[in-house]
C-alpha cells in the first residue's frame, strides 16, 4: 500500500470580521426605515393612479353616453319632415337605461332659408355637457 506524504498545508482559520467593519456589512434599522419610506411612497402614487384611472374610465363612458345622446337628437331634428321650432326647447330622452335631460336652441340663419340648430345634453353632475350645433333647410 501506498502512503501519501503529510501535506504541508495547514488550515487557514476563517477571516474575522473586525467590530469596525460590522457596520458595513449590513443596513442599519435607519437606512430600512428610509428604504421602507420611499416604497411606501411609490406605493401609494400607484394607488391613486389606479383611483384616478376608475374615475376617468366612468367619466368617458358618461360622456360618450351624452355625445350619442346628442347625436340621436341631431338626426331626429335633421330626419324630420316639419322643421322645429324657433326659439329654446328642453326634454329628456332615454338611452342606456338612463334619462338624459336636453335643451335645444333653434335660430334662423341664411336670411331664413337655414335653422341653427344647437342640442346640448347634460351628462351629468360635476361633467362638461355634449353639445352640438348643425343646420337644417327651414322648408
Amino acid at each position: 500500500m501506498r502512503r501519501c506524504a503529510p501535506s504541508n498545508r495547514q488550515s487557514v482559520p476563517a477571516p474575522r470580521i473586525a467590530p469596525a467593519d460590522a457596520a458595513a456589512a449590513g443596513f442599519t434599522l435607519l437606512e430600512m426605515l428610509v428604504a421602507l419610506a420611499i416604497f411606501s411612497l411609490a406605493a401609494l402614487a400607484l394607488v391613486r393612479l389606479q383611483g384616478v384611472s376608475a374615475r376617468t374610465s366612468v367619466d368617458l363612458n358618461s360622456r360618450t353616453m351624452a355625445q350619442i345622446v346628442a347625436r340621436n337628437l341631431m338626426i331626429e331634428r335633421m330626419t324630420d319632415p316639419q322643421p322645429p321650432a324657433l326659439g329654446a326647447s328642453d326634454g329628456t330622452a332615454e338611452n342606456g337605461g338612463r334619462q338624459w335631460s336636453w335643451i335645444q336652441q333653434v335660430d334662423e340663419g341664411d336670411q331664413g332659408r337655414l335653422l341653427i340648430v344647437t342640442v346640448r345634453v347634460d351628462a351629468g353632475p360635476g361633467q362638461s355637457p355634449a353639445v352640438l350645433t348643425f343646420g337644417r333647410p327651414a322648408q
